[in-house]
């Protein structure tokens, strides 16, 4: 049987292309997040979206790794390691430009109202400090903060791992029923009862009530007919 490639490198690939994409999107739900219906937005003190978020990040790189029938069993760690900068890098970014944008409107004394414009290197560049620094908080006071990053992580972290165990399985049926085939054996699967042999043309009639009996051999002598 050819060899199983372990799907490490396109898990790599795909894995870090969804976590781009999903620390984008979570970005932007940050920047834009006080236009989302009041009841969506403040569910749970806000923990509700939030953890909800982690979690469709997690899936989402959890499936991208899962499409490449992962079996390296080193995947799942990586896909936790995805989801968790998808939401540390989605939270950073979205957090700097509002930093970066808010300095500029308060300089005008206008109310800050995130814009699409807002989005520019400058104002990323310019909050990106500030950002970072509330990593560097007292945990009791940024636990939100990891909680989300923790969910995503051990989310993907399951989800991998337990798309790895199945593939694995599958590959091992698929080899042991190559070999029983290559050994001329009937393959069987678990738990499954065997087959009795198959019996012979002249066993099936000996064995069948009111069939006609096999003819006899020719060279046997026949037994003279009494008178």
């Amino acid at each position: 049987m050819s060899h199983k490639r372990s799907g490490l490198l396109p898990g790599l690939i795909a894995g870090l292309v969804a976590a781009l994409v999903c620390a984008a999107a979570l970005g932007l739900a940050v920047l834009f997040q006080d236009r989302l219906p009041k009841a969506v937005a403040t569910l749970g003190n806000g923990h509700a979206l939030s953890v909800t978020l982690s979690l469709l990040i997690a899936l989402l790189v959890a499936l991208a790794v899962g499409a490449a029938r992962p079996r390296n069993r080193a995947l799942p760690v990586v896909a936790a390691l995805y989801a968790a900068a998808a939401v540390a890098g989605g939270q950073i970014s979205g957090v700097s430009i509002i930093l970066g944008a808010a300095r500029h409107t308060s300089a005008t004394g206008t109310p800050f109202s995130p814009r699409l414009g807002d989005i520019t290197a400058a104002n990323a560049g310019e909050g990106l400090p500030r950002a970072l620094a509330v990593y560097r908080e007292p945990l009791a006071q940024t636990w939100q903060m990891w909680l989300y990053i923790a969910v995503a992580a051990v989310a993907a972290l399951l989800l991998v791992t337990l798309r790895v165990f199945r593939v694995r399985r599958a590959d091992r049926a698929a080899l042991a029923a190559q070999e029983a085939e290559e050994a001329g054996q009937e393959y069987r699967a678990p738990f499954e009862p065997a087959q009795p042999p198959a019996q012979s043309p002249a066993q099936v009639l000996a064995q069948s009530p009111g069939q006609q009996a096999a003819p006899a051999d020719l060279f046997t002598p026949r037994k003279p007919a009494g008178d």
